[in-house]
């Protein structure tokens, strides 16, 4: 696997796909820098060794050329995080992309305009691909945000860079860190599920299985697999078209010794609300009228003992509706047990979009071993797909 590390960057322009699809505030102030940081390392490296950054990605959806969607919003941030102040230029390609590029000194960093203000890069369009390629001599991908699509700028611009290809620090660290999960893990092995639907999950439960000791299975997909079972799960969410499909992913895993572990007790409301009433019940007994919106206390426990015997473990999705302050307790005492397991010398991987959100929430990013960055490109590859910008690369 080629890396940055490969390379010695002196007098050379890099062009880097990063994933600055950072959110922004009212203002257009960039609120959660963690994509810009994680980019950093990368493009230190390549001005260290005496080469200039020309970094390009995607900002938002555009579907014109909205203004709010422009790259020039986030370039001062960047400056401040890299140290480095950064060029910004109000194309991706064209004219002023090519002169912008041609003026920049070694030690330099230039950021493009959003490549999302052209249709073609979505498109996977080869003559967009080969115009952006012209701006650099060495084509990096860091950005695992990104990985899963077939755009100009992520996959088709790689075959201009026949030799010249490699993936920058971050994309890098991310699949070896779930290789390390997938295929070359300490056992006992335990992923963790969470989230609303079991739809969403299926293949990567499927794919899993036989990868992993235990799973628990936890958040509004639980109350499928106990309806499943036949019990009471009142108002809860729940996919009752997707019913026979839990029953055969609990054959499967009794099949392959996998343990799963459901939630035992629920912490149920009377509405989706925080101001709701609340009452601790069994999850196989939830009254009408009633909705598990959390793990229970002793679901906790159960976990906890679950979570401290793994050596390798994979959280994706929370327990509990975490953004309501009175259902984020179950996600929380995971976070907990997570910590302390990794605390022991487990090896934690904490990916998808909502658990990212909780850990950070709740201060335990730097409490476990690799926090992901991907959402979609990190459930494809727990399907076991290959994804297109990583293949690209390898080629």
């Amino acid at each position: 696997m080629k890396t940055v590390d490969h390379f010695n960057f002196e007098n050379k322009k890099a062009l880097i796909r990063v994933d600055f699809n950072v959110p922004l505030d009212d203002e257009l102030q960039v609120t959660d820098t963690t994509r810009i940081e994680a980019a950093k390392p990368t493009i230190l490296k390549i001005l260290e060794d005496g080469g200039a950054a020309i970094l390009m990605s995607h900002l938002g959806r555009p579907k014109a050329q909205e203004d709010e969607f422009s790259m020039k919003h986030i370039c001062r941030k960047v400056s401040e995080i890299i140290g480095v102040e950064v060029i910004y230029v109000a194309n991706c390609v064209g004219d002023e992309a090519t002169q912008a590029a041609q003026n920049l000194e070694m030690g330099q960093i230039l950021l493009l305009e959003n490549l999302r203000y052209h249709n073609e890069e979505k498109q996977g369009d080869e003559a967009f691909a080969k115009a952006l390629s012209k701006l650099g001599d060495i084509y990096v991908n860091d950005a695992f945000g990104t990985a899963h699509r077939a755009h100009a700028s992520t996959t088709i611009i790689a075959q201009f860079f026949p030799e010249n290809k490699c993936f920058g620090k971050l994309l890098s660290k991310e699949i070896e860190s779930l290789d390390r999960v997938l295929n070359n893990s300490e056992k006992p092995v335990l992923a963790i599920l969470g989230g609303a639907k079991v739809s969403s999950k299926i293949t990567v439960i499927e794919n899993i299985l036989d990868k992993v000791d235990e799973m628990i299975i936890g958040g509004g997909m639980a109350y499928t697999f106990i309806k499943a079972q036949g019990g009471n799960v009142g108002n809860s969410i729940c996919e009752d078209d997707k019913m026979e499909l839990a029953l055969a992913i609990l054959k499967a895993a009794e099949e392959k010794n996998v343990l799963i572990h459901l939630p035992v007790d629920v912490l149920a409301a009377d509405d989706f609300s925080e101001t709701a009433n609340t009452k601790v019940v069994a999850i196989d007994n939830i009254p009408e009228g009633w909705q598990g919106l959390d793990a229970g206390p002793a679901s906790q426990t159960v976990f906890d003992a679950v979570a401290q015997r793994a050596k390798t473990i994979l959280w994706n999705g929370p327990l509990g509706v975490f953004e309501m302050t009175p259902f984020a307790g179950a996600t929380i005492a995971l976070g907990n047990s997570i910590a302390q397991a990794t605390k022991n010398g487990a090896f934690s991987l904490v990916g998808g979009g909502d658990s990212v959100a909780a850990v950070k929430q709740f201060g335990f990013d730097s409490k476990v071993s690799y926090v992901s960055t991907g959402g979609g490109a990190m459930l494809e590859m727990l399907e076991g797909k290959t994804l297109p910008g990583i293949a690209a690369i390898l080629e």
